[in-house]
């Protein structure tokens, strides 16, 4: 079991920059499959990006590719989510979450899942 802890959100201007973390506990990040997923208000909760147990390799939602990154820490067992050229439709609850799976995009495919942090992008 892993417990996860996301830090890093806030309110930006258009074009900014945010860094989140993720923070597990209980078991090192890299025996699973981590993954960042957010939702807006009234809106279904919606993929971002992964990151492969391991660490190995990464995959990102089109609405983001080129300007998010998902990275790891090993040393600090800690998942970040850097978030460049941010735009008022970023605006979510960002969750960070961990799956035994290999490539899961769906909320259902994970298993455990943190509080979540707020990013607010003022136009």
């Amino acid at each position: 079991q892993v417990q996860l802890v996301e830090s890093g959100g806030g309110l930006v201007q258009t074009g900014g920059s945010l860094r989140l973390s993720c923070a597990a506990s209980g078991r090192t990040f890299s025996s699973y499959t981590m993954g960042w997923f957010r939702q807006a208000p009234g809106k279904q909760r919606e993929f971002v990006g992964l990151l492969t147990y391991g660490g190995i390799s990464t995959e990102y939602a089109d609405s983001v590719k080129g300007r998010f990154t998902i990275s790891g820490d090993f040393a600090k067992n800690t998942v970040h989510l850097q978030m460049n050229n941010l735009e008022p439709e970023d605006t979510a609850v960002y969750y960070c979450a961990a799956s035994i799976l290999r490539l899961p995009k769906t909320p259902n495919g994970y298993d455990y899942w943190g509080q979540g942090t707020q990013v607010s992008v003022s136009s």
